[in-house]
C-alpha cells in the first residue's frame, strides 16, 4: 500500500477507473457517451470514445481484474522508469490498443469495446522488459516467468482474435501490450538490453 501511496500516475489512474466505472454502472448515459464504438468514432467523429472507453468497464469483476493487475504492476513500472514514463506508456498503450482495435473492426459498425486491459496490457509488458524472469503468479496460484507469461499472452490473444469466440477485446489487448513496449524503449532505450542481456544470460546458463 505504501508504494501505491508514493505512485501518483499509478493511484490516479486507480482513482479514475473506479470513479468513472462506477459512475456508468448507473448512468447508461455515461456509458453510451464513452464506450467505444466504430460508427461513432469513424462516421460520427466522436474521438473522446478512443480515450474514454478505456476508463469504463462492463461491470464490477471487470474493473476489479484490470484494477488488482494495475495494483500489483503499476507502482512497480512507475517506481523504475519514473511517473512522467508510466503516464505516457499508460495513456499510449490505452490509444494505441483502442486504435489497434478501431483498424481490425472497421467494417463492423455495431462493434463496442471497453475497459482498462489495453493500457494495463502495456504496463505489464513493460514490466516484463526489465524483470522477465521474475514469477507471476497466473490466477494467484500458477507460476509462471514474466516472460513466459507475455509469450503466451501474445499466442492467446492473436488466437482469439482469429477464433472470435468471446466479448474479449484480445485486439486491444495485444495493440495495448505492443504499444506499450515500443514507448518504453523509445522512453528508456536501456529497458532493451537489459532484457536483452538477461534473456542471453539465462540461455547461456
Amino acid at each position: 500500500m505504501e508504494d501505491l501511496l508514493t505512485s501518483r500516475a499509478t493511484l490516479i489512474f486507480l482513482v479514475a477507473n473506479i470513479a468513472l466505472s462506477v459512475m456508468a454502472f448507473s448512468n447508461d448515459g455515461l456509458m453510451r457517451w464513452g464506450i467505444l464504438n466504430t460508427r461513432a468514432v469513424l462516421q460520427g467523429k466522436d474521438y473522446h470514445r478512443l480515450l474514454t472507453s478505456g476508463f469504463l468497464h462492463a461491470d464490477p469483476t471487470h474493473l476489479f481484474v484490470n484494477m488488482l493487475t494495475l495494483f500489483f504492476f503499476g507502482p512497480v513500472v512507475e517506481r523504475v522508469l519514473g511517473s512522467q514514463s508510466f503516464f505516457l506508456i499508460y495513456l499510449g498503450a490505452l490509444l494505441g490498443g483502442n486504435l489497434f482495435a478501431l483498424w481490425r473492426h472497421r467494417n463492423d459498425p455495431n462493434y463496442m469495446a471497453l475497459g482498462a486491459s489495453g493500457a494495463v496490457s502495456g504496463i505489464i509488458f513493460t514490466f516484463c522488459l526489465f524483470a522477465p524472469f521474475q514469477l507471476l503468479y497466473v490466477f494467484f496460484f500458477l507460476p509462471l516467468p514474466a516472460v513466459v507469461f507475455a509469450l503466451l499472452y501474445v499466442a492467446y490473444s492473436i488466437y482469439g482474435m482469429r477464433a472470435a469466440r468471446d466479448n474479449i477485446g484480445h485486439d486491444a489487448h495485444l495493440g495495448g501490450a505492443l504499444i506499450g513496449i515500443a514507448i518504453a524503449i523509445l522512453l528508456h532505450p536501456e529497458l532493451l538490453g537489459i532484457f536483452i542481456g538477461q534473456i542471453t544470460q539465462a540461455l547461456g546458463a
